[in-house]
């Protein structure tokens, strides 16, 4: 039987902490090489930015930073993941975006609904949160002037369309879809009691609408409440006993509440698209959709004649939803989205061709299409 020394084990132990040290060495380097590249990167925006003002043209250029992320992406070999990176380079924009503006960005609150969450995604931390308490609110904010951008959920993969904003969008034309962010949305039951001791669940409607048949199955006994927001709910779990929250894991560490169970979503594939607002036009990116919404005859095959236009063009819609029109009459307003750009010959002529079948139609907006954030 051979066994080791002493001297053989701290030779082991020695030459392990010099590899350690060399290593530490070569990554304080590397941090500073680093240092160096963001900051030589972060003099480029500043110049571009003050190009831009010269110009009269915006900060925020969703469509070139959507660009600049699927260029890193593309090009990422690894070891860290496609999340990881993501959230570097945004944090990098959106600092040096800081440098020409700081943007003021108005979201569905309270501190990490899922609303927060997006708004985070897609400017980073380097902007002035504006915090309010409906979606109507966060439109008003953007037309007032008060708010550069706002985010709010346009429709949902499992409940469809939300019809506060599309409400929003009737009531004020004149706002514009500049960006899209599509993000999946994992829900959690959190509280500080045992599953047996929940007697009320609180979140969104569209929340709880989302994993109804996993809460009727795991916690029928349960009252489920429709409150504001899931961190809304998180804070009312917080505070009374007996009560339990579904909202996002960001949500339970804020409120100090213990995530039960995890990913309750019904779907696996739950996600929500948002939408950022603001008043100016989208810039071509090569790869867009156009947003609009359009208001027909009330007779026998005007919807028909209106949706013929885009196969005739052979134009592929992506989204498409009705809206009361709240008039007298029993009519509706409708909502679709589509593959392309006004700028392109053959959306500029489906537009126009609209134009003569419909009684009324705005476009919302042009933007980049974005992939799902996980």
């Amino acid at each position: 039987m051979t066994r080791k020394t002493e001297g053989g084990g701290n030779h082991t132990a020695t030459k392990s902490a010099g590899t350690l040290r060399q290593l530490r060495s070569q990554i304080d380097k590397l941090d500073l090489q680093i240092l160096k590249l963001i900051n030589e990167r972060a003099q480029c925006a500043a110049e571009i930015g003050r190009l831009k003002t010269e110009a009269g043209a915006e900060v925020f250029s969703p469509a070139r930073e959507e660009e600049v992320l699927q260029n890193v992406l593309n090009a990422n070999k690894g070891p860290l993941d496609s999340q990881t990176v993501r959230g570097i380079f945004r944090e990098l924009m959106s600092g040096s975006r800081a440098l020409q503006r700081v943007l003021k960005v108005a979201y569905l609150g309270p501190e990490y609904s899922f609303s927060h969450l997006a708004a985070i995604e897609r400017f980073g931390s380097a902007v002035d949160f504006l915090r309010v308490g409906s979606i109507a609110a966060v439109f008003e904010e953007v037309q007032r002037g008060h708010a550069d951008h706002g985010v709010v959920p346009l429709d949902n993969s499992t409940d469809g369309r939300i019809a506060d904003t599309l409400e929003m969008f009737i009531r004020l034309p004149q706002i514009r879809i500049c960006a899209e962010l599509r993000m999946r949305i994992h829900h959690n039951l959190m509280a500080n009691c045992s599953q047996q001791e929940i007697r009320r669940i609180y979140s969104k409607p569209q929340a709880l609408s989302q994993c109804r048949n996993w809460l009727s199955k795991n916690v029928p006994h349960a009252q489920l409440i429709e409150v504001a927001s899931t961190a809304v709910a998180a804070e009312l779990a917080q505070r009374e006993p007996g009560a339990a929250a579904v909202a996002s894991r960001q949500a339970a560490v804020k409120y100090g509440l213990k995530v039960l169970y995890p990913d309750i979503e019904d779907q696996q594939n739950n996600e929500t698209r948002f939408a950022i607002i603001g008043l100016q036009e989208g810039e071509r990116s090569g790869r867009d959709k156009t947003a609009i919404m359009f208001q027909v005859a009330h007779q026998p095959g005007a919807l028909v004649d209106a949706l013929n236009v885009f196969k005739t063009n052979k134009v592929n819609l992506t989204w498409i939803e009705s809206f009361p029109a709240k008039s007298a009459k029993q009519e509706y307003i409708f909502f679709v989205d589509f593959e392309g750009h006004p700028e392109d010959p053959k959306i500029r002529k489906t537009l126009d061709a609209l134009e003569k079948t419909c009684e009324k139609i705005v476009v919302l907006g042009s933007f980049a299409v974005s992939d799902v954030i996980e």
